[in-house]
Order: structure tokens, then sequence, then C-alpha cells
């Protein structure tokens, strides 16, 4: 499995968006080996208020996403 990461400028500066993509290696370090789909690429699009997000919160929205994509 691969894991893509894009944060675009809308996000901010090139801090916020390195934050971001911190933070999204961090979730799929964690979350995409055990709950991805096998075989396929995974990209993580970072939006507005991203960065204010619970930490928590987003680590259960991408188990559950990724939930339902192996589901048929």
């Amino acid at each position: 499995m691969r894991v893509g990461f894009t944060v675009t400028k809308k996000i901010g500066g090139a801090v916020m968006r390195n934050r971001m993509k911190r933070r999204f290696r961090a979730l799929a370090r964690e979350i995409v080996p055990a709950n991805g789909v096998p075989g396929a690429d995974h990209v993580m699009i970072g939006r507005a208020n991203g960065i204010e997000r619970d930490f928590a919160t987003m680590r259960s929205e991408l188990a559950g996403a990724l939930d339902r994509l192996r589901k048929p």
C-alpha cells in the first residue's frame, strides 16, 4: 500500500502545510497498515480547519473511512 498527501496553499503558508503533512504521516503510519485497502494507493487531502481538528477525531474518521472502503 502506498500513501500520498496533498495540501494546497489555501491551507496556509509553508509552516501550516508542513504541520498538516506531519499529522497525515502520523495517521498513515498508525492506521493505514491495519485498516488500508491492500494493493491500493491511498491519498489524503488536506482541507481547511484540518490543523485545528482534534487528532483523535481525525484518527477515528480515517479508520472509519478506510473500513467503509474495504466493505463491498
